[in-house]
């Protein structure tokens, strides 16, 4: 990519970022489809993805737990099997026409179905089973290592369709999900940092400026149905993403 295009592409991940982080996404797939169309190397796609995410998910973390929108008794047993699957998923590289088809479906139906969900009223929040949790964890996980996403665009729509918390712990939940599991994705892919480019700086200095501002509006001033819209738009993007791009 020439230089010339570096500045855009910085304003693109502040744009990205900004808008993932109002629900406590740090926007790997949104990432992921920006850096594809600015044509940078695939080896470069999947490390630079979760650097940024790692930055966003952190300052995002950090504001909703701040902000009281955050459960430890949510978020535990769903990271303690992520972790470790995280950091195996991210030791593989599957060719691409394996699994963007299926989770690309999987994201729009997720999309759909929260759509409708903004029209029905919320009941309280109920846990899972422990069981469940932690093999949801061991899933989501493995599968955000692999893909080199957080998981957190698989666990907010499923948490909040099954009322597993409310819609802002929800996002609390998963920006501290994302980040550990980005975290254990990029270790687990250790080697893969010698190929982003030299201004991952920039662009993670945007990223942090973009997630700054979308997770203050996130945790603290947009209303649950703008917060759910915006979820569920982020999902038919990053579906639509995974079966054309």
């Amino acid at each position: 990519m020439s230089a010339e295009l570096v500045p855009l592409l910085a304003f693109c991940i502040f744009v990205v970022a900004m808008l993932y982080a109002s629900v406590g996404h740090g926007g790997a797939s949104g990432y992921l489809a920006v850096m594809a169309l600015f044509s940078l190397s695939p080896a470069a796609l999947k490390p630079t993805a979760l650097v940024l995410n790692i930055v966003v998910a952190g300052v995002a973390t950090w504001l909703y737990v701040t902000a009281r929108q955050f459960s430890w008794r949510a978020f535990w047993p769903f990271a303690v099997t992520s972790i470790p699957a995280s950091y195996l998923g991210g030791c593989f590289t599957l060719p691409p026409h394996l699994y963007r088809p299926i989770l690309g479906v999987v994201l729009l139906f997720a999309a759909w179905r929260l759509f409708v969900r903004i029209e029905r009223k919320d009941g309280e929040a109920r846990l899972p089973r422990l069981p469940v949790a932690m093999a949801v964890g061991a899933v989501l996980g493995f599968a955000s290592g692999l893909i080199g996403v957080g998981g957190g665009i698989f666990l907010s729509p499923l948490m909040v369709l099954l009322g597993w918390a409310r819609p802002r712990e929800v996002s609390g939940i998963a920006a501290l999900f994302i980040l550990v599991n980005s975290a254990a994705g990029l270790l687990g892919h250790f080697s893969s940092l010698q190929q982003i480019p030299d201004y991952v700086p920039l662009l993670a200095v945007m990223a942090l400026a973009g997630g700054t501002i979308g997770a203050l509006g996130g945790s603290r001033y947009l209303p649950v149905p703008a917060i759910l819209k915006t979820m569920a738009m982020l999902l038919v993007v990053a579906g639509g993403k995974m079966l054309l791009v």
